[in-house]
């Protein structure tokens, strides 16, 4: 397949751009001042150009805290933008992949959210998001949605690339432990996309491959538990392993709150799709070996 994949420099177009030739694909990676998302006619014309069999909309604001200061911005790029790609693909009749969130949820809910589960967004980068996902369908249904939550890589801003920075330093590191989610690759999420984007183009009459899908990991745990998997991890290559204190997210106040359950139950896209990813443990290992090999 020929992707179009908005963005240059995120971990799943990273990861993507990995991938994805090598599985025989051909990844076109577009940003500013190519494809600009706040410019619709500049979108139109980079799928125009392009003419892709697949459209991955995986670029986004992802600043949390700092969105609640820039909601245009993030609503631009995180809604409007998006909403004008879905539009440019379905004048050309082309599939759309979008990238989106567990944070369109308000984290209350006790058990692993479903695809029908009530929305409700706590933060301005959610409520853009979720935003995002609705221009998305609307503007071309024969789109899949996919959410996602905790993202990591060998590469970028990432929590595990922030915690072996710190273990340098620290012989302590607090970290929240009373949010829960689970923590997922971006190799395994770009494997995902391409796995959907493959069976949207294959099956371009089977309605059920296109609406919401959750899509993390394997398993789940709190922030705790995922920086002492990487300390630990650090520590079997020759690394540090600070100890980690547990913390309340009271006792790390930060401007946009976050949800205290980010589980996702993936189940749907297992079905639909047949796609699985791999128990973050797993991947950890992966991106721990080219980190500190």
């Amino acid at each position: 397949m020929r992707l179009l994949v908005t963005g240059r420099e995120g971990q799943v177009v990273t990861a993507l751009k990995e991938i994805g030739p090598a599985a025989g694909h051909e990844i076109v990676a577009l940003g500013r001042p190519d494809l600009d998302l706040a410019d619709a006619a500049s979108v139109a014309a980079a799928v125009e150009r392009v003419r892709p069999d697949a459209v991955i909309s995986a670029a986004a604001y992802t600043a949390v805290d700092k969105a609640e200061t820039e909601p245009d911005v993030a609503l631009a790029v995180n809604a409007t933008g998006p909403g004008a790609l879905a539009a440019a693909a379905a004048r050309l009749g082309i599939p759309v992949v979008h990238l989106s969130t567990d944070y369109v949820f308000d984290g209350t809910k006790p058990t692993p959210y479903v695809e029908t589960d009530p929305v409700g967004p706590r933060s301005v980068y959610g409520s853009t998001k979720l935003e995002g996902e609705r221009a998305v369908l609307a503007a071309q249904p024969r789109s899949a949605v996919l959410r996602t939550a905790w993202v990591y890589a060998p590469f970028g801003a990432n929590f595990v690339r922030t915690m072996l920075r710190l273990s340098e330093t620290m012989d302590v590191v607090r970290v929240v432990a009373d949010q829960r989610g689970t923590p997922t690759s971006a190799h395994d999420i770009a494997a995902a996309v391409v796995a959907v984007a493959g069976n949207l183009v294959a099956r371009a009459d089977d309605a059920a491959l296109a609406g919401v899908f959750h899509m993390t990991g394997a398993g789940e745990a709190t922030w705790a538990d995922f920086a002492e998997a990487v300390f630990a991890g650090a520590a079997r290559r020759g690394g540090k392993a600070p100890r980690v204190e547990r913390i309340t997210t009271a006792e790390f106040p930060r401007p946009a709150p976050r949800p205290a359950n980010s589980r996702l139950d993936c189940g749907k896209l297992a079905r639909t799709h047949g796609v699985t990813l791999p128990d973050w443990r797993v991947s950890l290992d992966a991106v721990l070996d080219r980190l500190l090999a």
